[in-house]
């Protein structure tokens, strides 16, 4: 028995019935919430649904909960009390939570993978960052957030396929042979002048120092343009590789890695043709502008320069073309929010295209601020720029690094506190969760070297003081709260939901003990804290941190 889906069901009958009665107007029902009161006194669950439907039902609030109360039965209700304004406070029947756990119990490590939804696949597209350097903190963010998301959905029952589109063609990758180039000039005594959109990092001066180690000055030799072709390709290479070992070391994967060298020059053709047959295209001033401003953008956009050489846009076009030919049913998008811009242009060259633009959702990220002893930190000590995502990992810790990311909602700036990040102790919110799972597994070594282990029915029953019933009701909103986290795109639910969860449980085993109890209370309390650790387990494995079984 769902608890919550039950009540919400019997909620919406009761209005329906006051409806047919004539009590109510006929009307629309408003979505019924569900929470759990802070205060045991308040009852089991509570509902806000006559304060939310007062305009629509055009009576008061607690009148509406009057009516209500009088048509929800069940034979797991206890009773029903009206509070304050219009509140609805539910109490169950004793037997109704352990009955319900009990199933929970039962269905083992499978519980919090709900079951598949039959809906179109979607996919999720994440990082893309240029393969010219090292990926930055900002960076790091969007992946904690992208793997979180394929991990929620994933959990939730959706098919979801992950993909990275390789910036790979196109000016900056000119511009990364060109800045190995100087650098290799440089370092072999031919002094060059350093490009004007050159990258200045660290970086390139080691994969210059590397090509010279193992070929020397073989280079020298070469034609200018032949050498810069050898560059970018020994880069390219390089720098996709560290990327690579970078995001594994984030416990980042992707299904698909996209390069945007296919997409050139047949695919970028192919589109721009389709769109100038259906008349989306026009020439002004040698170029090929894109009509967006008949689709909602502000203005139009050139897709192929007077020079005949693709925008951008061109690019972005193919590619979104090649995903919606692919067969998904919906695309997400995690972009940095210096791209807000981009987003109404994307759409509007779907949308000339004759696709549905409402399929492509575009989640902005915003900024991340990282803080040593109350301080801005700028810049790398190594190197002097940007803070590396492979030196905080060094720094706190991939799962730390993790965590911490995503707190947050993707759409709000976030100020990282390395030094809380780092703490061992219960200030720092993935410690104090992963605390929690160690202890649990401490909890069963125990009761492994006293003869307890689990029995396979449970006294669920004897868990009566008020520790155990809210860490029961907690752990009994679980699918719920994947349910609406993935609906919402919102993994920091999940990672609010881990701390939510972790406390409960530290003040369940400071109160009540496990070993030295009556047998049967113990075996109660055995399965209650198992199945706790499960959840934060796979909890922690949508966010992609490690549930340590000591520490």
């Amino acid at each position: 028995m769902d608890i919550k889906e039950t009540l919400e069901k019997a909620i919406e009958a009761a209005a329906k019935t006051a409806m047919e009665e004539g009590v109510f107007p006929q009307g629309k029902i408003a979505g019924i919430a569900l929470e759990v009161p802070p205060q045991k006194e308040f009852g089991d669950f509570a509902t806000n649904f006559a304060m939310q439907s007062a305009r629509v039902f055009h009576m008061s609030p607690r009148k509406i909960a009057e009516e209500l109360a009088k048509r929800i039965e069940g034979d797991w209700l206890e009773r029903t009390e009206i509070a304050g304004p219009g509140f609805l406070n539910f109490y169950l029947k004793s037997n109704v939570l352990y009955d319900s756990f009990r199933k929970i119990f039962e269905t083992g490590e499978a519980y919090g993978q709900l079951p598949a939804k039959d809906v179109g696949k979607i996919q999720v597209e994440y990082v893309s960052a240029n393969p010219t350097g090292p990926l930055h903190v900002g960076h790091g963010r969007g992946a904690a957030a992208g793997s979180a998301l394929v991990n929620l959905l994933r959990a939730a029952g959706y098919p979801v396929e992950s993909e990275y589109y390789i910036n790979d063609a196109g000016n900056q990758m000119d511009n990364l042979a060109l800045s190995v180039n100087a650098r290799y000039l440089e370092l072999l005594g031919k002094g060059s002048e350093f490009p004007e959109n050159g990258y200045h990092g660290a970086d390139i001066i080691d994969t210059a120092k590397r090509i010279i180690k193992k070929d020397g000055d073989k280079y020298l030799d070469m034609e200018e343009g032949e050498r810069l072709a050898v560059f970018k390709d020994l880069a390219y290479r390089e720098k996709l590789a560290a990327l690579k070992e970078d995001l594994e070391a984030f416990h980042v994967t992707f299904d698909r890695w996209f390069s945007e060298r296919t997409l050139h020059p047949e695919a970028v053709n192919e589109s721009v043709e389709v769109l100038r047959k259906n008349g989306n295209i026009y020439e002004k001033d040698g170029a090929l502008w894109l009509k967006s401003t008949a689709y909602g953008d502000d203005k139009d956009r050139v897709v192929i320069r007077e020079n005949g050489v693709p925008t951008y846009l061109a690019a972005d076009i193919a590619y979104h073309r090649d995903k919606f030919e692919r067969g998904f049913g919906k695309l997400i998008n995690i972009w940095g929010a210096d791209h807000h811009g981009y987003v109404c242009r994307v759409k509007a060259a779907m949308s000339a295209l004759g696709y549905d633009a409402s399929k492509l959702e575009v989640l902005l990220l915003q900024m991340v601020s990282l803080y040593r002893g109350g301080e801005l930190v700028k810049m790398s000590k190594r190197t002097g720029e940007s803070v590396t995502l492979n030196e905080l990992m060094e720094d706190v810790g991939t799962d730390a690094a993790r965590y911490f990311f995503l707190m947050r909602s993707l759409d709000s700036q976030l100020d990282f506190d390395l030094d809380l990040a780092k703490k061992q102790s219960n200030e720092n919110p993935v410690y104090y969760i992963q605390y929690a799972h160690a202890r649990i597994c401490s909890i069963h070594r125990q009761a492994k070297e006293t003869g307890l282990s689990l029995s396979g029915n449970p006294q669920f029953e004897l868990l009566t003081d008020e520790t155990e019933v809210a860490l029961l009701k907690k752990i009994e909103e679980y699918t719920e709260e994947i349910d609406r986290a993935a609906a919402e795109y919102a993994p920091q639910r999940i990672a609010r939901f881990a701390y939510d969860l972790s406390g409960l449980f530290h003040s369940f085993y400071n109160k009540c003990r496990i070993m030295g109890v009556d047998r049967p209370l113990a075996e109660a309390r055995l399965a209650l804290v198992t199945v706790a650790a499960h959840v934060i387990r796979h909890s922690l494995g949508i966010l992609g941190v490690s549930a340590p079984e000591k520490m």
